[in-house]
């Protein structure tokens, strides 16, 4: 949305396909119960315009996904963008024409169109993905994936529900769907670190104060490493006392949002004893909260340490599972044979379900991009270029496909995204402005701009635990084929470092990129 409306302001032509059937991107499809913020509503929204900021009143600190959607609908109508947006399309082709120097688009229907650039604005976390298992279609029920989820709203009460997952999506909507099912059941395969949301009204003295705040809040996000207003604690874990530390965490686990894994101590996601006194801190709180042990030890990760994967914040979380209609199947233990007809089958027993929802993530990454049919010059295949080993320039190029832009693509500084979105997407709008003056129509970027940063990107990922361990995050998704190898899948630095590197690429003529 963003960077329709910039490069409409240069006086470009600009298409927009968009395959759901209004704007919103995430806050379109993801509307499963509980959906929600996990950053600060007042640090998430558009910072590009005074008036904007001035109109738009938050209600929560953690925004529900129908205000998201609301908010998002606004800026469509603000700004008029929907004029130049074709919705209900899905684009299933992107080659380049090396004679005409343009890209030819071909979308579901068969249309074709022509571009001199095209911008892949597709998310990192927009391809659902289901779980690899026989029957999936033999339900005679009614089932959905969370980042599919209807627009009519779906009723459990006095429903049999099985949830597949234990993802953020699931840890948002497990706790909303047994309010009223008559029986829960959660098929967890690996169980993730999860710490409380804390989300409060904002009521409207608070949101004036926060609106005369808007230049410090979008300037403290600048300067942190992930954009987030929380970020590291300087100090290492072995610098303060026994004490000083579980009071630290107290602390950290009492506040609202990312802090206790974005605003702790410098060491706990490179020092393997660090990180391992912060998970047990955290399993001390889970067995605090589940009454039941043997429960208790099922949700607590036992294969990587806290922080080391995408920390999900939940809201009565962990006291779901003290309630008489939930229950806790661990697939490790008794793996799923199949879908039914009625419901599913594990190694144990067969479970009959009246709805089953499927909270299994996504195709991380590149997976949005790997499900268009993309080739650039000479007809290479995007998927071929990347096989074995991922490569970009900047995050936002990729050597071999000329005026292919990304907007969060892989190597990008992700953490808090709209901020990151909105640097990406005027880094794109400022090379296209500097091409359309100089009269150039190609913008290709060169193979060694492409090594120096995926070297860079590769040198900054070392030492984290979090490359070790098996997560979107690297890569690895069980339920793609030929994702089962780790692999350096994002940037790893700060969002600051990020910036200085494509800020001095473009103060320095493009170094990296052909122009002609």
């Amino acid at each position: 949305m963003y960077q329709l409306h910039l490069l409409r302001q240069l006086g470009l032509r600009v298409r927009v396909f968009e395959a759901g059937t209004g704007v919103g991107g995430t806050w379109y499809w993801n509307r499963y119960p509980g959906a929600r913020f996990d950053s600060e509503s007042w640090s998430y929204g558009y910072s590009f315009s005074e008036e904007l900021l001035a109109e738009w009143d938050w209600t929560e600190n953690f925004a529900p996904q129908p205000e998201t959607e609301r908010y998002l609908n606004l800026v469509a109508d603000k700004f008029d963008l929907r004029r130049d947006i074709e919705f209900s399309t899905r684009v299933t082709a992107a080659r380049y024409d090396d004679s005409g120097r343009s890209w030819e688009l071909t979308l579901g229907d068969g249309r074709r169109h022509t571009s001199r650039h095209v911008v892949m604005a597709v998310g990192p976390l927009s391809a659902p993905t289901y779980p690899r298992l026989d029957g999936i279609d033999a339900f005679r029920g009614p089932s959905w994936h969370t980042g599919l989820w209807p627009k009519q709203p779906v009723d459990f009460t006095g429903k049999r529900v099985a949830v597949i997952g234990t993802g953020a999506s699931a840890v948002q909507a497990i706790p909303e769907i047994a309010k009223t099912a008559a029986r829960l059941t959660v098929f967890q395969r690996r169980p993730n670190w999860c710490t409380p949301l804390h989300n409060a009204p904002i009521d409207r003295q608070e949101m004036e104060s926060i609106r005369a705040r808007y230049p410090e809040i979008f300037r403290r996000c600048r300067e942190t490493a992930a954009c987030f207003v929380h970020t590291t604690d300087p100090r290492g874990t072995f610098e303060v006392s026994a004490e000083e530390r579980e009071a630290f965490w107290e602390r950290r686990y009492g506040e609202p949002g990312f802090g206790i894994w974005q605003g702790n101590f410098r060491d706990v996601l490179i020092d393997r004893e660090a990180n391992s006194l912060l998970s047990d801190f955290v399993a001390r709180k889970i067995r605090e909260r589940v009454k039941d042990p043997a429960t208790a030890d099922r949700l607590i990760p036992k294969d990587h340490g806290f922080g080391t994967r995408r920390v999900p914040q939940e809201t009565g979380y962990y006291e779901v599972f003290n309630q008489p209609n939930v229950e806790l199947v661990s697939i490790l233990e008794t793996p799923i044979e199949r879908i039914t007809e009625t419901g599913l089958r594990t190694s144990e027993r067969d479970f009959e379900f009246d709805m089953i929802v499927y909270a299994t993530g996504f195709d991380a990454i590149t997976g949005s991009l790997d499900r268009i049919d993309i080739r650039g010059a000479g007809g290479r295949a995007l998927k071929d270029r990347w096989k074995g080993d991922l490569a970009t320039c900047l995050g936002m190029m990729v050597d071999g496909f000329p005026n292919m832009f990304m907007v969060m693509g892989p190597h990008t500084a992700l953490g808090n995204i709209p901020r990151s979105i909105e640097y990406n997407v005027e880094w794109i709008r400022d090379l296209m402005a500097h091409m359309a003056d100089r009269g150039l129509t190609v913008a290709a970027a060169r193979p060694d701009a492409v090594a120096a940063w995926t070297g860079f990107v590769k040198k900054k990922g070392e030492g984290l635990l979090s490359n070790e361990v098996d997560s979107w995050m690297t890569g690895v998704n069980m339920n793609v084929e030929g994702k089962q190898v780790r692999i350096i899948a994002r940037y790893s630095g700060t969002a600051p470092e990020y910036r200085d590197w494509c800020d001095g690429v473009a103060a320095d003529g493009y170094r990296g990129i052909d122009l002609t």
